[in-house]
């Protein structure tokens, strides 16, 4: 039996475990340091197909790897070092000291979003701050929101926004966005947003009860500082993909993100799912979509060596 190795057990490596167990692959899933990705903190997913009611997060990934478990994939709770590649397969080697050889490896690290590192952020995520405008936009109607970033996302999550919120606010910490001129105009034209310009975050209030309810501001020219309240905080300054083990192997584009066709590597025996190379889109069904394609993909291969 070839081996098979999932890295990863987010959407996208549980996904690629299902359809790689039920092929017979009996393939092993590398959990890393978070299991289940950054989906175990989302209070509810609405936008995941089968829940009309939503589903929590961390209940939709362990329905999932349960899933995966009766197809027969193999759990391990380890964390990878480098990628290392050799004649018929790579080496992988794990931050435990030891080597793990595959036949074949699908990557599936996922990405995780940079956050403002103020105190109080961990404990009101998914209560009043967000990632993600299009998981979480609909769970704050009539509210005043803000979201803070300059560049082409934050101008889409700010225009998405305008769809639920009272009013957009958008937190700048230069005096012009960095994002491309059609996207900025977009953002500036638009009667339901406004911008503070020269201004950063300096704390969060009030996570003592649990709930964000305002943000202290400082305007980075004068240093006079403001509260500002508002009903969420989505924050997009950007994702940081997980490709460190694999960037001296496998080519990445300018931001990090791993290049690929389709699925597939420079690599044969490598294939890739999931945020890892998706710097577009970043939902969970498309993770799980391209975990599906990474199985296939990674069968097909097999399937021509003859395994």
């Amino acid at each position: 039996m070839k081996t098979l190795v999932v890295i990863g057990s987010g959407p996208a490596g549980l996904t690629a475990a299902i359809y790689a167990a039920r092929a017979g692959l009996e393939p092993l899933v590398l959990e890393g340091p978070n299991p289940g990705g950054p989906l175990i903190t989302t209070p509810l997913i609405e936008n995941f197909p089968g829940f009309p009611d939503g589903i929590p997060g961390f209940e939709l990934m362990e329905i999932m790897r349960k899933q995966a478990e009766r197809f027969g994939a193999r759990f391990r709770g380890a964390n990878v070092r480098k990628l290392v590649p050799r004649p018929g397969g790579a080496d992988l080697q794990l931050e435990d000291g030891t080597t793990l050889p595959a036949d074949v490896v699908i990557i599936a690290t996922g990405a995780h979003h940079r956050q403002l590192n103020l105190p109080g952020e961990q404990e009101l995520s998914g209560r009043g701050i967000s990632y993600c405008a299009t998981c979480d936009g609909a769970f704050h109607r009539g509210q005043p929101i803000a979201v803070v970033g300059g560049g082409d996302t934050a101008m889409e999550e700010a225009l998405f926004l305008t769809r639920f919120a009272s009013k957009v606010t958008v937190i700048h910490r230069r005096d012009v966005f960095r994002a491309s001129k059609i996207m900025a105009n977009r953002v500036l034209e638009h009667p339901k947003i406004e911008v503070r310009w020269n201004s950063v975050i300096t704390g969060l209030l009030d996570p003592a009860q649990g709930r964000l309810t305002a943000l202290k501001l400082r305007d980075v020219k004068t240093g006079a500082d403001s509260l500002f309240e508002v009903g969420a905080l989505f924050v997009a300054i950007g994702l940081v993909p997980a490709t460190k083990p694999f960037e001296d192997v496998l080519e990445c584009d300018a931001n990090g993100y791993l290049l690929t066709n389709g699925v597939s590597t420079k690599l044969c025996c490598v294939f890739v799912a999931g945020d890892v190379a998706d710097s577009r889109y970043r939902q969970a069904v498309t993770a799980a979509g391209s975990g599906c394609a990474a199985a296939i993909e990674a069968r097909h291969y097999l399937e021509s060596l003859g395994a």
